[in-house]
């Protein structure tokens, strides 16, 4: 019993340095060296910046409805995505769209925004 004990509070305490030893080491490169960036495959090829996605529209608007199957069911997100440039006309375009895939009950606009 005795020597078991022995060994290990010796293996304990040889991981413990070893893990104290680690990160002090790791304190020590972080205060010398410089951050390592991740680096490119290829840095020299620029790359095509995209902000929307090849099919999407490039003008009009998202338009984010609260919408019900049932009078007393809670609401859920139905979006919907216009090419017209009104405000208003992609609003009631997106609860044509909402009636038409099922929704009979619109509660209010969550949100649109510009594309």
């Amino acid at each position: 019993m005795d020597t078991e004990l022995s060994e290990f509070e010796q293996q304990m305490r040889r991981e413990i340095n070893a893990f104290m030893d680690n990160t002090r080491e790791t304190r020590r490169k972080s205060v010398i060296s410089p951050p390592e960036w991740p680096m490119d495959d290829h840095p020299t090829t620029p790359k095509a910046v995209r902000s929307k996605p090849a099919g999407a529209p490039k003008t009009g608007h998202l338009v984010k409805l609260a919408v019900r199957t049932k009078p007393l069911e809670l609401d859920r997100v139905f979006e919907h995505v216009s090419s017209s440039i009104s405000k208003v006309e992609a609003q009631l375009e997106a609860e044509k769209a909402a009636r038409k895939a099922g929704y009979p009950i619109i509660g209010y606009v969550v949100e649109t925004h510009r594309l």
